[in-house]
C-alpha cells in the first residue's frame, strides 16, 4: 500500500487537474468518485476502478477492504491531500480514481423493444444534468441521451447533484444531428418539448418507443428537434410565467408517458 501525503506529489497534481479540468478527464479517460453510494453505483455498473485514496481519520482499512477487497489498489493520503482532492463539504474518506466508459451512441442497447428514453440538448448547468438523471432513475427510463453537452458527464458537479445517477442510467452523448438520426433509425417517435406548434403534453400518447426532449430554460430546443419531433408538446402554464426547471419538465412528461403504459392507454 501506498502513502502520500504532499500534495505537491506529481500523482496527486495529476488527479487534480482530473477533478477541475474536463480536458483531462476526456484526455487520460479517467475521473473521480468520491463517497461510498457513488461509488457502490459505479461498481455495480462495472466501472474499472483504478485506486482508492482514503484518509485514515475517517474511513479504516480494514472498513476499505471489506468494501472492496484485499487486490483492489489503495492510497493512504494525508488530510491536506484529501482535502485538496473532495469536492464536497461532507465526505466519507475515500476517492475512487476510475476509467471512463464510452457514451457513443453505438453502445446503447435497449432491453425491450418499446424503450422509453430522456433527452436533455445543450443543458449548461451540471445541477441539472445531476437532476435530470436522478428523473430518468425514478423513472428508470431506458436510457438518457444528452445532445450538444456543454459539459462531460463525470463533471464533479453532475456525479454529486444526479446522486450517483451517472452510474445508473444508460447514457449517450452526441450531436442533435446524430441523436436524431438514431432515433429515426430505430422508429422512436419524438416529442419535443416547445411552446411553438404544440399540443399540450397529457392530450399526446406515449405507449410507443418514445423520446422526451427537453432544453434550456433560456432559449428552449433548436430548430432541428422542433421540426423534425413526431410531435411538439408543451406543459400549460397556469401562473405568470411561461416556464419551469428543466428537470421539473422532463419528469412531469415522463412520469405522464409512465402513467400511460401501465395502464395501457
Amino acid at each position: 500500500m501506498k502513502e502520500i501525503t504532499s500534495i505537491h506529489n506529481s500523482y496527486i497534481k495529476n488527479l487534480i487537474k482530473l477533478q477541475e479540468k474536463s480536458r483531462e478527464r476526456k484526455k487520460q479517460g479517467l475521473f473521480l468518485i468520491e463517497g461510498k453510494r457513488e461509488i457502490t453505483l459505479a461498481m455495480a455498473a462495472n466501472y474499472e476502478i483504478e485506486n482508492i485514496l482514503f484518509l485514515t481519520d475517517l474511513i479504516s482499512e480494514n472498513e476499505i477492504l471489506h468494501f472492496f477487497n484485499k487486490n483492489i489498489n489503495r492510497t493512504l493520503v494525508s488530510k491536506e491531500v484529501y482535502q485538496k482532492l473532495a469536492y464536497r463539504d461532507s465526505t466519507e474518506g475515500m476517492i475512487a480514481v476510475v476509467k471512463a466508459k464510452d457514451f457513443t451512441l453505438k453502445n446503447i442497447y435497449f432491453k425491450n423493444k418499446n424503450p422509453l428514453i430522456l433527452i436533455a440538448e445543450g443543458i449548461e448547468k451540471p445541477g441539472n444534468i445531476g437532476a435530470l438523471l436522478r428523473t430518468a432513475d425514478a423513472a428508470n427510463v431506458d436510457a438518457v441521451f444528452i445532445a450538444n453537452p456543454k459539459s462531460d458527464v463525470y463533471n464533479a458537479n453532475i456525479i454529486r447533484s444526479s446522486v450517483g445517477c451517472v452510474f445508473t442510467n444508460q447514457i449517450a452523448v452526441g450531436t442533435s444531428e446524430e441523436i436524431i438520426a438514431f432515433l429515426e433509425k430505430e422508429k422512436i417517435h419524438i416529442f419535443a418539448t416547445t411552446l411553438q406548434n404544440s399540443n399540450e403534453y397529457h392530450k399526446e400518447i406515449y405507449t410507443k418507443p418514445s423520446a422526451i426532449v427537453v432544453g434550456t430554460e433560456a432559449t428552449g430546443l433548436s430548430e432541428i428537434w422542433r421540426t423534425r419531433a413526431t410531435q411538439n408538446i408543451n406543459i400549460p402554464m397556469q401562473g405568470k410565467i411561461d416556464s419551469m426547471n428543466v428537470s421539473v419538465a422532463a419528469a412531469i412528461v415522463i412520469f405522464e408517458a409512465k402513467r400511460q403504459r401501465q395502464f395501457k392507454i
